[in-house]
C-alpha cells in the first residue's frame, strides 16, 4: 500500500515538474488547479522538490539568434585521460561554453557554446586544436532547437 502511495506522489512530482519546465513562471495557483490540490500543497512540494535537490535552479531559455549568437554549435571533445578534468576546468571558464556536460557516449565532453557568428566559431576551434590533450574535437551546427 505505501508503494502504491508513493507511485502516486511520483507521477504527480512529474506533471508538476512537466509544468515548471514549460514555464518556470507558471503561478502556483494555476499549478495546483491544474493538480487538483491546494496552493499551499504545491508550494510545500516545491520546497521539499528543492531540499532534495531535485529541482537545482529555476531558469530561462534564451533563444541565442534574438540576442546576436548567429553560430549556435554543440562541441564534443576528446582527451587523454590524464588531462580530462584539466580540459573541463579550461572549458568551464570560457564564456563561449553555456553549458557542460560529461558524457559516456561518442565524446567525453560535451558543450554547447554560443558565437557571434561562424569565425569565432572557427577561432574557437583552432584554440581548441593547441590545448594540450585534446584528442579530437567534434562540432555540430544547431540549424533549429526543436523541443
Amino acid at each position: 500500500m505505501v508503494q502504491i502511495f508513493k507511485l502516486v506522489v511520483r507521477i504527480s512530482d512529474l506533471k508538476l515538474l512537466q509544468i515548471l519546465r514549460e514555464n518556470s513562471r507558471t503561478p502556483l495557483v494555476k499549478i495546483a488547479r491544474v493538480l487538483g490540490v491546494s496552493e499551499t500543497a504545491i508550494r510545500k512540494r516545491l520546497k521539499k522538490l528543492e531540499s532534495e535537490g531535485v529541482i537545482k535552479k529555476y531558469t530561462v531559455v534564451v533563444d541565442p539568434k534574438k540576442i546576436g549568437f548567429e553560430a549556435v554549435a554543440f562541441i564534443g571533445v576528446d582527451t587523454r585521460p590524464e588531462n580530462y578534468l584539466a580540459v573541463l576546468e579550461m572549458l568551464k571558464g570560457r564564456e563561449e561554453v553555456v553549458s557542460l556536460y560529461s558524457t559516456s557516449g561518442d565524446h567525453m565532453i560535451l558543450a554547447e557554446c554560443w558565437f557571434r557568428n561562424s569565425e569565432k566559431l572557427s577561432e574557437f576551434i583552432r584554440e581548441l586544436e593547441k590545448v594540450d590533450g585534446i584528442t579530437r574535437i567534434c562540432p555540430a551546427i544547431i540549424l533549429e532547437r526543436i523541443k
